[in-house]
């Protein structure tokens, strides 16, 4: 029997020793794993091979995760366009009908300079002063050659004259040259501007180019209203939308539930009034410009550029200008049906005009009447000038 058991305890021992062992070795005895080749511990990337990798897989989620542009999309890139390309013809007008004559007139130039590119106009006056004082030194003493040079590490000139733009350019405009003098009593040398010997003549003009900085006034930029008329087309009114146009990004999607979670908050929660005004002046604040345009009777439309805080008074002058017969009293309504009241002091962006928005013109109805009643009527709207360089709706 004892013989028995341990032939069954041999076989097993054998079943389960597997290939190339012998029943007589330790079974405790574990095979050692082979020894992994040694390797070279791995160099952390360096910031510059981080920035091109961060770079490349940008690149790549780029190509594989195309932006989809909707129509939304292309409508809100499509208004951005318009008022940037008004606002650099105007830029460009401005600096088409200055640059002239500003090269030509180094004086005017600097005095713009001072007058315009400073905001602190307490900084500016305390620069006139010391200027002034300049000038009329020279002017008192000709032949005193200390009054005619001005050393640029002078503390009152560093601090009252240097830091106003303009206001070297201006000196130097007068005739004053940079130039390197010995410093009394000392054996260094230092930048001072130094005006050249005077005469008579031109010590007068001097009296004459000061008179004109004192007087000088700031440069207000004016918006060019790139008026343009527009004939109806067919066009303009009957069309179909794509099928994208009613598709979302996912982040339009994310935007949408964001704005309406934030009204909805809005809503809930109690709110002062200071509250509401600070709201709805962040709101205004978004649009710089509003380009308008006017449904006029003939169907034509009148299109212009405006400041987005102008007064609806700058409006209504605006379409009267470009009238025929301006003298004849007129409304604009805005959509929704909001008639606009040319006496109330509104910006067009509290009227809801700005970005962009389309008008309603009609005549005094009274008026009109008294009109026809007289035999008369209006023939032409828009004047000739405006007519000649028509273009069609598109």
């Amino acid at each position: 029997m004892k013989k028995f058991f341990d032939d069954i305890k041999k076989d097993i021992k054998f079943k389960s020793a597997g290939p190339g062992k012998k029943l007589t070795d330790d079974g405790s005895s574990k095979p050692q794993a082979p020894k992994a080749p040694h390797r070279a511990p791995r160099k952390t990337p360096t910031e510059g091979a981080e920035r091109a990798g961060a770079a490349a897989l940008a690149r790549i989620e780029h190509q594989h995760r195309p932006v989809l542009k909707t129509s939304q999309d292309a409508i809100r890139n499509q208004v951005k366009r318009e008022l940037e390309a008004e606002a650099a013809a105007t830029a460009a007008s401005l600096k088409n009908t200055d640059v002239e004559r500003f090269s030509e007139d180094a004086i005017e130039a600097s005095i713009m300079m001072i007058h315009t590119f400073n905001k602190d106009k307490e900084k500016v006056k305390a620069a006139l002063d010391i200027i002034s004082k300049y000038v009329e030194n020279i002017c008192k003493n000709p032949t005193e050659e200390k009054y005619r040079k001005i050393k640029l590490s002078n503390k009152v000139f560093q601090e009252k004259v240097s830091v106003i733009e303009g206001s070297r350019e201006y000196l130097q405009a007068l005739g004053f040259e940079s130039t390197t003098l010995q410093v009394d009593g000392k054996d260094r040398t230092e930048e001072f501007l130094v005006l050249p010997a005077q005469e008579s003549e031109a010590l007068e003009q001097l009296k004459v180019h000061l008179e004109r900085l004192q007087k000088g006034e700031p440069v207000r930029a004016k918006l060019d209203r790139q008026t343009q008329v527009f004939r109806p087309s067919k066009h303009a009114t009957h069309f179909e939308l794509p099928p994208d146009f009613y598709n979302l990004t996912a982040e339009e999607l994310k935007r949408e539930q964001q704005l309406k979670s934030e009204i909805v908050e809005r809503n809930t929660m109690l709110r002062t009034k200071a509250m509401r005004e600070k709201d709805e002046q962040r709101e205004r604040r978004k649009y710089n410009y509003a380009l308008l345009r006017v449904r006029l009777p003939d169907e034509n439309i009148l299109q212009g550029t405006f400041l987005a805080w102008e007064r609806v008074a700058a409006l209504y002058q605006f379409v009267r200008d470009s009238l025929e017969n301006g003298w004849q009293p007129f409304e604009l309504m805005a959509p929704g049906g909001q008639k606009l009241k040319e006496e109330e002091e509104l910006a067009l962006n509290e009227c809801n005009l700005a970005p962009a928005a389309l008008l309603t013109f009609s005549w005094d109805a009274a008026v009109q009447a008294d009109i026809a009643a007289a035999g008369g009527k209006t023939a032409v709207l828009l004047k000739a000038a405006l007519l000649e360089n028509i273009k069609t709706l598109s």
